[in-house]
């Protein structure tokens, strides 16, 4: 259980000038960026090899005004990122840390890429809900299993030590509220406690319990939580006791389009691209277009918490650069038919109220028409047979509440100044989505995490230093 202790002599069994919990996104680029600095850290990572929610992620980094942007033509800017985040997050996000991420995201491409060799470019094929321009870089694979795996290889290759299957269970302080360290248990229950300068919190949020969710997030305490199950809070319960300042508690990425039964995250390309979703009648819900964060919602609020997303093979093809997608068909989670009665059958739908849905949609596209939710449909999103379909639920992500903290990762206490030693980043801070799952702009989670994860890796390092 997390806990905070103040100690005023304390034996440590080691020290390091900077400590990271976490050897996520977040952490793994605070650790490059304190060793660049001149400052060695030491990663606490509760798994054997790390992975986090990072991995379970599509490993998509919104950037704007990049080189690979220009080498495609793509005009964007910081400035316009910004306002993008502000108002997917009806203004509601910290104006400080949304411009440091959004001025911090091209340097940040550039940087793993230049310095450590990541292969990124950028999705040019489609947009996703909310963004004036394509800015989202991947990798090849497009996963985030390649992108945490390309992280830690740099971090290795860098002689950086990462304390794998260790769990930092209790954070210390001294009677001054500075940071000393933590204590740490190894998988055979050994105890060790490790003094520090300085202090990342990149252990992420609080997906993984199911208290803190009901409590904070009750619409989706009983939905299928999709994040690591190491996610349990620690962060915020360690904030908490020490008289941090907590924010936007509320918020969370949830995606609507988790195939089910087989658990395969279904790319929002498949939307955005001209598909729909439809629920068990044969209807259609909402406006899908608006994000697949609150989208999950509204899918759980549907008979059975199902629905089906239907598209058609061009857009199938698009999908198809996404690795998850592949594994999809490759489980037959894809269902195709050669016409709208075809697939109704298949899907085990009543086939004339989703004929009569699609006919409308189709006609909308034709003629650049609004529906009745208000989405805007165009005559590049009609569909022709074949067609497919995917059974899919709304799924919880992860948490976007958490320690309140300045432009560089700094952690506020509750009365307004900060911590000098205690820095956060990724799920362990509050992001920049606002107070709900509607403010959650694609890609705001890694954005933040590695973004932030490297700003607070060289104010920490700037701090242990001193």
């Amino acid at each position: 259980m997390s806990t905070v202790t103040i100690t005023a002599d304390e034996e440590f069994t080691g020290e390091t000038p900077l400590l990271i919990v976490g050897a996520g996104a977040a952490g793994l680029c605070a650790a490059l960026a304190a060793k660049e600095a001149g400052v060695d850290a030491v990663l606490i990572e509760r798994d054997a090899v790390p992975a986090g929610s990072t991995a379970l992620s599509a490993g998509l980094i919104p950037a704007a005004g990049t080189r690979f942007q220009r080498a495609k033509g793509i005009a964007d800017s910081p400035q316009l990122f910004a306002a993008d985040i502000q108002r997917k997050a009806k203004g509601e996000a910290d104006g400080a840390v949304v411009d440091a991420v959004a001025q911090g995201a091209g340097m940040l491409i550039e940087w793993l890429a230049d310095r450590y060799g990541l292969p990124f470019d950028v999705i040019d094929n489609f947009n996703y809900p909310g963004h004036s321009a394509m800015r989202m870089h991947g990798l090849p694979t497009r996963t985030g299993l390649e992108l945490i795996n390309r992280l830690r290889s740099a971090v290795e290759a860098n002689d950086i030590s990462i304390l794998s299957e260790r769990v930092a269970e209790v954070l210390l302080t001294k009677p001054d509220g500075l940071i000393s360290g933590v204590e740490i248990v190894a998988a055979d229950g050994t105890r060790e406690r490790i003094g520090c300068e300085a202090l990342i919190l990149a252990c992420n949020g609080y997906g993984g319990n199911p208290e803190l969710v009901r409590r904070f997030i009750p619409e989706m305490a009983d939905a299928l939580y999709f994040g690591h199950p190491g996610n349990r809070g620690d962060a915020v319960i360690w904030g908490d006791a020490l008289g941090a300042q907590l924010a936007y508690l509320g918020a969370y990425q949830g995606h609507g389009s988790l195939a089910t039964p087989h658990n395969i995250l279904i790319t929002w390309a498949v939307i955005m691209q001209g598909g729909i979703q439809i629920n068990r009648d044969g209807r259609r819900f909402c406006d899908e277009s608006r994000g697949y964060s609150e989208q999950a919602a509204d899918v759980l609020r549907q008979p059975g918490e199902i629905a089906w997303s239907v598209f058609d093979a061009r857009i199938a093809s698009v999908a198809r650069q996404f690795e998850d997608f592949r594994v999809a068909e490759r489980a037959s989670a894809i269902l195709t038919g050669r016409n709208v009665e075809d697939l109704a059958d298949a899907m085990h739908i009543p086939a004339t109220a989703f004929a009569s849905e699609w006919t409308e949609v189709e006609s909308l596209k034709a003629t650049s028409g609004k529906d009745r939710f208000g989405r805007q449909f165009a005559p590049g999103q009609l569909c022709l047979a074949p067609l497919c379909a995917v059974k899919v639920t709304g799924a919880l992500f992860h948490t976007q509440g958490g320690l309140s903290i300045d432009a560089v990762g700094r952690v506020r206490r509750r009365d307004g100044t900060s911590f000098s030693n205690l820095f956060a980043a990724g799920g362990a801070a509050a992001g920049v989505s606002g107070s709900s799952a509607a403010g959650y702009l694609s890609g705001n989670g890694l954005l933040t995490a590695t973004v932030l994860g490297r700003l607070a890796g060289q104010a920490a390092a700037a701090q242990a230093s001193r």
